[in-house]
């Protein structure tokens, strides 16, 4: 297996991390504090839903987005996330606060079913409300990685149909893709190209995926993949910018052809990818649809932050 791998959530190490305070349950405490109980249901089964989210400049672009998300899974799996949203968006401004921390961060806003009296997965062993935590780090995207790309396996692992576990949820049970990954890894990619269960080309195993054919941009149908905020996002780029924009089912032959794919997700927006199962894509450089999208999306943060 290769060890120069590159990752849509590359970062520089940053030395401040070492000592951030993390919100847990309405306290924010040391980084060595930070903990929760083993039986915690997010520990024992996964059983949980999270966010990520970004700082720029003092702004979390589109925050209420990712919170309607975020309650719109609590629903689903009927946690019952303690707090409103105003409560929740106060305690994530809290741990921004406790951390003096201004620009290039990212947090993660992570809800369990909570603690449980035994270690089983019945919900009525959950009765002592749920387990909030938030953690905010120091995190800039490299962006060396538009220069070096990513690098994609198509892999026999499925994004499921909804009758198992549907793959719009956020949810802490993330093993199929990292199993998804893991192979990626031993093919020497750096991340996995997913299939949804009729074999079209549906997403990979951390972000959501595009390619560009003949400058109209191409995504999946979205049925099978997460409902991510950025994915969202750049399609409503395209159509604001005129670019013909299609969420339709597709396959490897549509893919192997493509002009331009890339990635997209909340740290590190927009990637590009310059090679699928061995095929280099746009000749290694990012392409100029990408490239306009980008700016696009910059501006767009921008806009929102200024509105904000």
């Amino acid at each position: 297996m290769q060890d120069n791998h590159v990752s849509t959530h590359d970062a520089a190490a940053d030395a401040r991390n070492d000592h951030i305070k993390i919100y847990v349950d309405g306290q924010i405490v040391p980084k060595a504090e930070a903990m929760v109980s083993v039986y915690d249901s997010g520990f024992l089964l996964g059983d949980g839903i999270w966010e990520g989210l970004r700082l720029y400049d003092g702004f979390i672009p589109f925050m209420d987005d990712h919170l309607d998300r975020l309650f719109e899974a609590a629903a689903y799996t009927e946690i019952d996330v303690g707090l409103d949203r105003a409560a929740l968006k106060a305690a994530v401004w809290d741990t921004l606060d406790a951390n003096q921390m201004t620009n290039d961060v990212h947090i993660r806003l992570m809800v369990t079913r909570g603690r449980k009296t035994k270690p089983f997965q019945h919900p009525h062993l959950s009765v002592f409300g749920s387990t909030i935590v938030i953690i905010a780090e120091h995190s800039k995207p490299d962006d060396s990685v538009i220069k070096r790309g990513i690098r994609l396996h198509t892999v026999p692992h499925h994004r499921g149909l909804p009758l198992t576990q549907d793959a719009k949820l956020n949810s802490h049970s993330k093993l199929n893709c990292i199993i998804a990954l893991n192979h990626a890894l031993r093919a020497g990619a750096d991340e996995a190209l997913m299939l949804d269960p009729f074999g079209f080309v549906n997403t990979t195993n951390a972000c959501n995926f595009f390619i560009v054919k003949k400058g109209a941009v191409w995504t999946s149908s979205g049925d099978y993949c997460m409902n991510g905020i950025t994915r969202q996002k750049v399609i409503d780029l395209c159509r604001a910018e005129g670019i013909a924009v299609h969420e339709r089912n597709y396959s490897l032959v549509d893919t192997y052809s493509a002009d331009e794919a890339f990635l997209t997700g909340t740290f590190g927006a927009q990637t590009p990818v310059f090679e699928i199962d061995g095929r280099t894509m746009s000749g290694g450089v990012a392409g100029p649809v990408f490239l306009q999208l980008r700016a696009a999306y910059k501006a767009l943060i921008a806009a929102e932050r200024a509105a904000g």
